[in-house]
């Protein structure tokens, strides 16, 4: 047996953890798309089965090229497969976004994360955990919205982002919720600029993660398996880890 036999026998022999949501017709998205629509074209019947599926690339846990939101940077097909496949670090902020719907990640807990799990390494996917994905498939309760409207959900600060793509030098984010900045960010910045800074960086990010409390704060690998659709933006992903 070579060497990459015995890499692929010596991974198999590990734990692997899907990180991605099932979605259909009726699963939480956000609110500028319409509702995915599932149409079955053949049946069994016909000699056999086949759907058509529309929906938009955002949509279930997707990946975010960096056209998502920035002109002239890459998009989806042309992301390198080397960057899909990347160390993993997750930083646990559940119990704070249990108590704070509008927790936001700050420089000072990626300090304190690295206080105690060591330095986060350069080219690592991070993710932030806040359990947010054990709403799905509620919709009501993944909106989260108040009395006037508002949406109301966790997500990173600006200067957090900065701080590991600027002095950390990491690769791609992802999150459970559906947009990288928390709500009350977004309302009061008018604009999505945390989400706007990580694309900006000519990478990508992983939205609508699940399965993030199985994992360990360092030590795993993310593989990122995505379609690759001509000039796409972004595109339903099946991400998971491999645990140490």
């Amino acid at each position: 047996m070579n060497d990459l036999l015995q890499a692929l026998a010596f991974l198999k022999n590990k734990e692997w953890v899907d990180l991605t949501h099932t979605f259909g017709p009726e699963s939480p998205h956000f609110s500028a798309f319409d509702g995915a629509t599932f149409k079955t074209l053949f049946t069994h019947d016909d000699g056999f089965f086949a759907q058509s599926f529309t929906f938009a690339g955002q949509y279930g846990t997707h990946l975010d090229a960096p056209i998502h939101f920035v002109r002239g940077k890459r998009y989806l097909d042309e992301i390198e497969l080397k960057e899909l496949v990347l160390p993993l670090v997750v930083i646990d902020k559940s119990k704070e976004a249990a108590d704070n719907h509008d927790y936001s990640l700050s420089v000072e807990d990626i300090l304190q994360f690295e206080d105690e799990h060591g330095r986060i390494e350069e080219g690592t996917f991070v993710a932030l955990r806040t359990d947010w994905s054990k709403r799905w498939p509620d919709v009501d309760a993944f909106n989260n919205k108040d009395a006037e409207g508002n949406n109301h959900a966790p997500g990173w600060s600006l200067a957090a982002l900065q701080f590991l793509f600027e002095q950390r030098n990491i690769k791609a984010v992802g999150h459970e919720t559906f947009d990288t900045d928390a709500s009350v960010d977004y309302r009061k910045n008018g604009a999505l600029l945390g989400e706007y800074y990580v694309l900006e960086q000519d990478t990508y990010q992983v939205e609508l993660l699940t399965n993030l409390d199985k994992l360990p704060p360092k030590g795993a690998v993310i593989v990122n398996i995505v379609a690759k659709p001509e000039k796409a933006s972004g595109f339903p992903v099946r991400s998971f880890a491999i645990l140490p």
